[in-house]
């Protein structure tokens, strides 16, 4: 049986930080994360976006290559940053944090 076809793909992605922000407008997925502006992202052909939640987003359709390739541009406009763990991961990913500076 072939996964794709029968079952279908899915990537999960969590938005991390205060006013982090997903929703679908229509057949756009629109992200206030922090910019002056909001980022919108158009469902492509056999690509369908969700946001169950306000903080999280499903990426799903037939082709893998496809559906990684999604939702690593959706990660990509605002990857964790080390410091305090702000931005778009995946479900379940770990984000290595930093220590700040000490200050005098």
């Amino acid at each position: 049986m072939v996964v794709g076809v029968s079952e279908g793909f899915k990537k999960e992605l969590e938005l991390r930080g205060v006013g982090y922000r997903a929703q679908m407008q229509g057949k756009k997925l629109v992200l206030n994360v922090g910019y002056s502006h909001p980022v919108e992202f158009e469902e492509e052909d056999g690509i369908t976006y969700e946001t169950p939640s306000a903080t999280s987003i499903i990426v799903s359709g037939i082709n893998k290559e496809e559906v990684g390739d999604c939702a690593a541009r959706i990660r990509a406009t605002r990857a964790p940053e080390p410091y305090k763990g702000k931005g778009i991961r995946y479900v379940g990913e770990f984000v290595r944090r930093k220590e700040g500076k000490t200050g005098k």
